[in-house]
């Protein structure tokens, strides 16, 4: 019989490294310090939380949290309902509507995705506020790297979405003979137009999907 992996058998051995305690002590040292740290510390690894290991069929990789009030939730590109759209996240809603027609919801909260088995995990899991990357280099990188790599050797099938050179670099961390890599450039104003914009990577994952003989991703975010 079958046994369901979880998170914590492929991750566990990785939260015991040198460079996991040096990451997460840190930023537990900089809450220590007075410093606003994002997400809430309960949301720091909630991309885990929200899809489960067996769950994960579609991976997105953002670069770190967003480093404003009240936006990061632990979930890449992801941001609370009643907080406004950030610029990265309405062009995802752009070439959504543009690739499958998806309605533009009112909101950027995307848990729906999460819970449909779309891992949204960034490549470093804290910030500090006002300061973009502050907690880059520190071993975040170092764990979710093994996180991407451990998904690539432990599923089969699996579509990843790579947008912009920072997550493009970790294609050498996965198996294309057995997933499905789609590379565009980053959703952000300043580059989207070179390439993000008619990507159609959702109904390209979709498709993959599909030819692997699993369900596709509803992408229509809840309106409401």
């Amino acid at each position: 019989m079958k046994t369901e992996r979880t998170w914590s058998d492929i991750i566990e051995k990785e939260q015991q490294t040198e460079y996991f305690t040096k990451a997460h002590n840190y930023s537990i040292s900089r809450r220590a310090d007075g410093k606003t740290v994002f997400p809430a510390t309960e949301n720091v690894f909630r991309a885990f939380d929200e899809t489960p290991f067996e769950s994960v069929r579609v991976v997105i990789l953002g670069q770190d949290p967003y480093h404003g009030a009240r936006q990061a939730e632990g979930l890449s590109f992801s941001v609370p309902v009643g907080i406004p759209i950030p610029p990265s996240l309405r062009n995802i809603f752009k070439e959504l509507h543009d690739d499958i027609g998806v309605i533009a919801p009112s909101h950027g909260h995307l848990i729906n995705w999460a819970h449909q088995g779309v891992f949204l995990i960034n490549a470093v899991l804290t910030v500090e506020e006002g300061i973009p990357n502050s907690h880059a280099n520190r071993g975040w990188e170092q764990f979710t790297d093994a996180v991407i790599k451990k998904i690539s050797d432990h599923k089969e099938h699996v579509v990843f979405l790579l947008w912009g050179n920072y997550a493009r670099k970790k294609k050498s961390l996965i198996d294309e003979t057995k997933h499905t890599v789609l590379e565009a450039a980053h959703p952000s104003p300043l580059s989207a137009y070179n390439g993000f914009f008619g990507c159609k990577h959702f109904s390209k994952a979709n498709e993959a999907l599909i030819g692997y003989g699993k369900k596709p991703i509803d992408w229509q975010i809840p309106l409401a």
